[in-house]
């Protein structure tokens, strides 16, 4: 290739590199051009997670609305437990000293009145499974009746359990991890949970009007609890597989009961004592002590070369007395 046309293509090349194609936007001033009532549904939904459309279900008893604005004369409408609702409008009534959010909603063309936002969503869920499952594990005084029970009848089952010298989890565990990484998935879930009702309440309340499955489309703390959500069902179906093919159908059903109550209990427990900042050091020693258990008593390193018998250390088997060095 001749100097000239070198010259010409570092020419051509340096004019690319240096030449960019400038873009004369377009004005589009109605691109935001927004009316105030829209501005303010936006800002609304920011901050309190719902807006106008949105549909709730009651809970409560029955949910009394006013078919006017406290400032008029109204009669009293109610909507009872389990019917749904949805949100027909929202106001201000800066008058109202104990709730200046007023929400309008409708069960249907003929039923539909006022009421005071706090009084609504507390008596309300989203019309949304998810929601409705996280209403239920959220109450406090479910959590608290729920962690007797557990741990008593726990302590018990592992009592009688260990006294038949039958399988259990972490005490006389068989050689499957999956039991074992069960029980620690379930507490870390647990401290997880408490610790986004704790450091991040508003992206777990806008979760729990806006819920989803999907790990990817959450933020990072979110995403990470709904991936651990389900990793617990991934583990606890190999783990029922698992141990369905190493015991008898009277210890495997005596081994998953004791399984389901440990689990009970982390969760009960790493759920509570996260809320006074134990749960963190609580759950590093539980992890050390499940995989020190199952690794020390539990998983066998060897297996005899004759009988093909498990064994945890060298020596004779057993079971056919054959001596594996």
């Amino acid at each position: 290739m001749s100097m000239r046309k070198i010259r010409f293509l570092l020419l051509l090349l340096t004019t690319l590199l240096l030449t960019a194609c400038y873009n004369h936007r377009q004005h589009t001033p109605d691109a935001w051009d927004l009316t105030k009532q829209q501005i303010d549904s936006i800002s609304f939904s920011t901050t309190h997670h719902y807006s106008q459309n949105y549909n709730f279900v009651v809970t409560t008893s029955s949910l009394p609305l006013s078919d006017e604005l406290p400032d008029l004369v109204f009669d009293t409408i109610y909507v009872t437990r389990g019917e749904r609702i949805v949100v027909a409008e929202i106001t201000t009534v800066p008058t109202d000293s104990i709730d200046s959010v007023w929400v309008k909603v409708a069960r249907d063309q003929i039923t539909q009145g006022w009421i005071r936002e706090n009084e609504l969503l507390q008596g309300v869920s989203p019309d949304d499974p998810i929601s409705q499952f996280i209403d239920f594990f959220s109450d406090t005084h479910l959590l608290i009746f729920l962690a007797f029970c557990v741990i008593v009848g726990g302590a018990y089952a592992m009592r009688r359990l260990m006294r038949r010298n039958a399988y259990i989890v972490h005490f006389n565990d068989i050689d499957s991890f999956y039991p074992t990484l069960l029980c620690v998935l379930v507490a870390s879930s647990a401290t997880l949970y408490a610790s986004i009702q704790m450091f991040a309440p508003e992206s777990w309340r806008h979760f729990y009007y806006h819920p989803t499955m999907n790990p990817f489309s959450l933020p990072m703390h979110l995403g990470c609890f709904i991936a651990s959500v389900w990793a617990i069902i991934i583990v606890a179906v190999a783990a029922v597989d698992d141990v369905r093919h190493r015991l008898s159908n009277g210890e495997l059903v005596l081994y998953l009961a004791g399984l389901a109550a440990v689990c009970a209990v982390a969760y009960v427990v790493f759920s509570i004592f996260t809320l006074y900042y134990i749960g963190y050091l609580l759950l590093l020693s539980y992890v050390v002590y499940a995989l020190w258990r199952y690794f020390r008593y539990a998983h066998y390193r060897y297996t005899c070369g004759h009988c093909g018998a498990p064994l945890r250390q060298k020596g004779p088997c057993p079971h056919c007395g054959m001596d594996n060095v």
